[in-house]
C-alpha cells in the first residue's frame, strides 16, 4: 500500500511538471547532446537541445530543470537560441522567471520567435556549477595524486519527454577509477559517454558516480571585495581584497620543502604556487602585499593587447592551506567611464575576479563615486543583491555615495559580464576639494602674519602689567638676599666648626682665626643686606593711583624680622665663641666649660629654627 502511494506522488508531481513546463505551448525535445566538462574544479555543463512544439497554442518560452544540489552550488546559467542557416548568429537570452516543482527548479526562458505547432527550434543551455566534484580520499600526502567523485545523472533531467539523449564526461585524465553502468556506456581514453537512450520520460533521472583523477588546484576565494574608486582628476582606482583557501584534498602529514623543489612534476600536483591575473590593458602602479608587507615574487607583463599579472605566495597552497592578500592598480579614467546620451555617467567595468581559475564563494563589488555625485543607478545582467553605502575620505563634507553589488558562487564567465552605475557629477564639483586646500593655505598665512603685526605684550600703563614689573622686582631682591644669607650661614657653620675643633684638640688659634674671617665675612655682607633691604622697600611702595600687587608691610616686616634674627643668632655664635676661648685660656674642666656654654647653645639653635623658617616663609 505505502508503495503504491508513494507512486502516485510521484506521478502527480511529475504531471504537476508537465503542465507548468507546457505553458504557452507542449514540447517534445526531438534530441538532446549533453557535454559535461571536469577539467578544472568548476562543472560545466553544455547541452543541445532540439525540441518541437506538440501543442496546438503558440510557444513562447521555453524551460530549463535543475535539481535542488545543483540549484545550490549554479555559478552560471545561460541559453543561445540557434538562428535558422547554418552562420546565423544565436541569440542569448537569460531566464525572466525561476518556479519549483517538487525538488526540481524550474527555469523560463523566453523565445526570440513564438512557434506554431509542429514548429523546431534549437537552442543550447550552458550551466556552470561549482563544489560538485568532492576530494576523495578527503587527505593525501604530498607525493600523492589527488582523486575526486562527482555525482549526477545518466539521464538528462528535462522538463519535458526525450526521444533521444546522450551524455559524455570529459574527464581532466585518463585514470578513471571506477564509475557507475549504465547500458549503453562506453569510455574512451578521457572520456565517459552514456547512451543513446530513447523514450525517457520528463523528469526522470538514473544517478551515477564517477571517480577519478584530477589534479588541477581547487583554488577557492572564500570572500573577494572589489573596491573601485572613481576619481574626474584621471584614474580608476581599483583594490580587491583575498581570502584565498586550496579547497582540494587536505595535505597529510608534514610539508617537505626539499621534495616539493626536487620533484616538482611529482611532489604536490595538486597544489598552486603561481596564480594568474587578467589586468585591464593600460593597468599601472600594481601592487601585491600581504599581511607582512609587499610580496615581491610578482611578474607583470604588459603589451598594447593585454596586461598580465603571474603572483606566487609566499608558500604553495596544499589542500586546506589558507592565504591572505591585497591586489591593487590603476586604470586611466577614459578607458572605464564614459558619457552617457542624457548627460549623465557611467561606469562600465567587468564583474568577476582577475584570476581565470580561482571560484569566489562571495564577491563584493563596492564602486565608490566622487563626493557630489547624484541620480546613482546600477545595471547588472544577472541576479544580484545591491545596497547603497556612504563613505567619507579626505576633505569630504557630506561624503561619497558607493553602490554595492554582492554575489555568490562567482567564476570565470564573470569576467565577461560588464556591469554599469550611472550616476550624475557637475565638472565643478572637481574643484571644491582643491578650493578647500587654497582656502586652508590662505587663512594659515593670513593668521601667521596677523600673529607677527600684532603686539601682544601688555601695556606699560596698565594696572596688571605694573603689578606684574612690582612682583618681579620683589622676587628679584627677596633672591639676592637669600644668596646673600647663604653666605653669611656659610661663615657661621665654618666657625661653628672650628669650635668644635677647639672642644677635641684644644687650638685656640685656629678658632681664633676663623673668628676673624667669619667678622670678615659678617661685616661685609651688613652692607649688602642694608642695600637689599631698601631696595625691596621702595620696591613695594603704591604706585600713585595703582593698587600695589603685594602687602608693603607684610612682606617687609618678614624680612626685617629675618635679619633681626639673624643678627641675634651671629651675636649668640660670637658669644658662644668667646666663652668657649676663654675658658681654655683659663684652663677651666669641660664640666665648667660645658655649664657656662650651655645657656648660650640653647638660645643659638632656637635663633636658628627661627631663622630657617623665616627663610622658608620666604617663598610663599
Amino acid at each position: 500500500m505505502a508503495r503504491a502511494m508513494a507512486l502516485l506522488v510521484l506521478l502527480l508531481v511529475a504531471c504537476s511538471s508537465l503542465g507548468s513546463a507546457a505553458a504557452g505551448g507542449s514540447f517534445n525535445v526531438i534530441r538532446a547532446d549533453r557535454k559535461v566538462d571536469l577539467l578544472t574544479q568548476v562543472v560545466r555543463v553544455s547541452t543541445a537541445w532540439k525540441v518541437e512544439n506538440t501543442g496546438v497554442e503558440l510557444a513562447t518560452e521555453v524551460q530549463l530543470a535543475l535539481s535542488s544540489a545543483q540549484v545550490e552550488r549554479l555559478a552560471f546559467l545561460e541559453i543561445v537560441v540557434k538562428g535558422k542557416g547554418k552562420n546565423a548568429p544565436g541569440v542569448f537570452v537569460t531566464e525572466t522567471d525561476v518556479s519549483q516543482q517538487g525538488s526540481v527548479t524550474l527555469y523560463t526562458f523566453p523565445l526570440p520567435k513564438a512557434l506554431k505547432q509542429g514548429e523546431v527550434v534549437s537552442f543550447e543551455s550552458y550551466v556552470a556549477l561549482v563544489h560538485q566534484m568532492k576530494p576523495f580520499p578527503e587527505e593525501i600526502s604530498q607525493s600523492d595524486v589527488q582523486l575526486v567523485t562527482y555525482d549526477d545523472s545518466a539521464y538528462i533531467l528535462s522538463p519535458y519527454p526525450v526521444k533521444v539523449q546522450t551524455t559524455t564526461f570529459q574527464l581532466p585524465s585518463s585514470r578513471l577509477e571506477s564509475f557507475t553502468k549504465v547500458a549503453p556506456t562506453k569510455v574512451m581514453d578521457t572520456e565517459v559517454r552514456y547512451g543513446p537512450y530513447e523514450s525517457v520520460e520528463a523528469l526522470k533521472s538514473k544517478p551515477v558516480t564517477l571517480h577519478f583523477e584530477n589534479n588541477q588546484p581547487f583554488a577557492v576565494a572564500e570572500e573577494l571585495v572589489r573596491e573601485v574608486e572613481i576619481s574626474h582628476w584621471g584614474n580608476v582606482y581599483i583594490t580587491e581584497y583575498y581570502k584565498l583557501a586550496n579547497k582540494g584534498a587536505r595535505l597529510k602529514g608534514s610539508f617537505s620543502r626539499f621534495e616539493y623543489q626536487a620533484r616538482p612534476g611529482a611532489s604536490g600536483v595538486s597544489a598552486f604556487r603561481h596564480l594568474l591575473a587578467r589586468l585591464p590593458v593600460n593597468a599601472h602602479s600594481v601592487y601585491y602585499r600581504d599581511d607582512i608587507g609587499n610580496i615581491s615574487t610578482s611578474h607583470l607583463r604588459s603589451d598594447f593587447r593585454k596586461t598580465e599579472l603571474e603572483l606566487e605566495p609566499r608558500y604553495p597552497l596544499f589542500g586546506g592551506w589558507k592565504v591572505a592578500f591585497t591586489l591593487g592598480y590603476s586604470v586611466p579614467l577614459q578607458d572605464l567611464v564614459f558619457k552617457a546620451p542624457d548627460g549623465s555617467r557611467y561606469l562600465n567595468i567587468s564583474f568577476g575576479s582577475p584570476f581565470s581559475h580561482v571560484v569566489v564563494d562571495k564577491l563584493v563589488l563596492k564602486v565608490i563615486l566622487p563626493e557630489g555625485s547624484s541620480d546613482m543607478s546600477v545595471s547588472v545582467p544577472f541576479a544580484a543583491e545591491q545596497l547603497q553605502e556612504r563613505r567619507y575620505s579626505y576633505l569630504d563634507t557630506v561624503g561619497r555615495k558607493v553602490a554595492v553589488v554582492v554575489k555568490e558562487n562567482s567564476i570565470l564567465e564573470h569576467q565577461f559580464k560588464f556591469i554599469q552605475v550611472y550616476y550624475k557629477f557637475k565638472s565643478l564639483g572637481m574643484l571644491v576639494e582643491p578650493l578647500m586646500l587654497v582656502m586652508a593655505f590662505f587663512a594659515f598665512f593670513a593668521s601667521c602674519i596677523a600673529y607677527t603685526h600684532f603686539d601682544f605684550t601688555l601695556s606699560k600703563s596698565t594696572s596688571a602689567y605694573l603689578a606684574q614689573i612690582q612682583r618681579d622686582e620683589v622676587m628679584d631682591v627677596l633672591q639676592r638676599l637669600q644668596k646673600v644669607l647663604s653666605i653669611r650661614g656659610a661663615a657661621e657653620e665654618r666657625l661653628d666648626a672650628s669650635l668644635k675643633e677647639v672642644t677635641r684638640t684644644g687650638d685656640i688659634a685656629a678658632c681664633k682665626a676663623a673668628r676673624k674671617a667669619a667678622d670678615a665675612v659678617w661685616k661685609g655682607t651688613s652692607k649688602d643686606l642694608k642695600m637689599l633691604t631698601d631696595s625691596l622697600q621702595s620696591s613695594v611702595k603704591s604706585v600713585p593711583g595703582k593698587t600695589p600687587s603685594v602687602k608693603p608691610s607684610a612682606i617687609v616686616t618678614k624680612v626685617e624680622s629675618l635679619l633681626q634674627k639673624e643678627k641675634e643668632m651671629v651675636e649668640k655664635l660670637q658669644q658662644k665663641q668667646m666663652v668657649i676661648v676663654d675658658a681654655y685660656e683659663r684652663k677651666l674642666s669641660s664640666k665648667e666649660i660645658d655649664s657656662r656654654v650651655a645657656p648660650v647653645q640653647e638660645k643659638l639653635e632656637s635663633l636658628k629654627q627661627e631663622v630657617s623658617s623665616l627663610i622658608s616663609s620666604l617663598d610663599d
